[in-house]
């Protein structure tokens, strides 16, 4: 009976130092603990989604993400570094370590959540339809658009294009690199429509009044969250704690307003 006793608090011991030892391996290989070491925050993101993030009149990458990922780099203690990346190779990139985060205004998709782990939503936004000019008060209903007679432009890979094939089956579907492109089909009257996340569509109705419309009713419902590399509950844990404080202090509040309420900051942007 001793023996055995003895034996049981020898397991407790060996698994009491090994809990710690591990822990701090998994600290030590932690995409957190390598930026404060570093002395750098690396931020991946493709500058071309207003207003999450663009580039203004000088070059520079602006919008609410980089905002975001400035004040998480002062809490932080370290530089940023924004590092631009195609959209079709920025999950990719961020598994082949080119950057610690991508903060992008990604959708959480069960589908992309395979590969990446997300930290919490930090918005909630839907899609939306962009029109043609001569399409200003005719068309007045989303599913109007389904139709075979009219062509609707979505951005190659995002959940627009997704939600473009689905709720518009009968349509032509024409897929773009970029929003400028497909932007660029309606503004011309080349494609009837855009279908998009609201929060672009809405700045771009805005800068082009009379020339584009759009229909502000959502047909889906989409989570944006940050995204990191899996097997890393340090930075994920620190993420998520970042998004509570910043919201309880009125930072992120401010940084939404001037971004999705405000409209200064268009002056700032070149056209496209």
């Amino acid at each position: 009976m001793k023996r055995l006793a003895a034996l049981l608090a020898l397991s407790l011991a060996v698994v009491a130092g090994a809990a710690p030892a591990a822990e701090q391996a998994l600290w030590e290989k932690s995409t957190l603990n390598q930026i404060l070491r570093r002395g750098e925050l690396r931020v991946g993101l493709e500058a071309g989604y207003m207003p999450f993030e663009m580039r203004d009149r000088k070059g520079n990458i602006i919008g609410f993400d980089v905002d975001l990922a400035r004040l998480m780099a002062r809490y932080m203690g370290v530089k940023l570094t924004l590092v631009n990346t195609q959209w079709d190779g920025i999950i990719p990139a961020l598994l082949t370590d080119k950057f610690d985060l991508l903060m992008s205004g990604m959708t959480v998709t069960p589908e992309r959540n395979l590969q990446v782990n997300f930290a919490d939503p930090y918005v909630v936004i839907g899609q939306t339809v962009l029109i043609r000019k001569g399409l200003i008060g005719t068309i007045t209903k989303y599913d109007q658009l389904d139709d075979p007679k009219y062509t609707i432009a979505t951005k190659l890979g995002t959940t627009g294009d997704i939600a473009g094939r689905k709720y518009f089956a009968k349509a032509k579907i024409k897929a773009f690199e970029t929003e400028a492109e497909a932007t660029l089909e309606v503004r011309n009257g080349r494609a009837d429509a855009f279908v998009y996340d609201l929060p672009y569509n809405a700045v771009f109705a805005a800068r082009y009044p009379g020339e584009v419309g759009i229909l502000r009713e959502t047909f889906t419902q989409e989570p944006i969250g940050w995204a990191i590399r899996k097997g890393d509950p340090d930075f994920l844990n620190w993420l998520n704690n970042f998004l509570r404080v910043i919201k309880a202090d009125g930072s992120y509040d401010a940084l939404y307003g001037k971004w999705f309420e405000g409209t200064a900051w268009l002056q700032n942007v070149g056209g496209s």
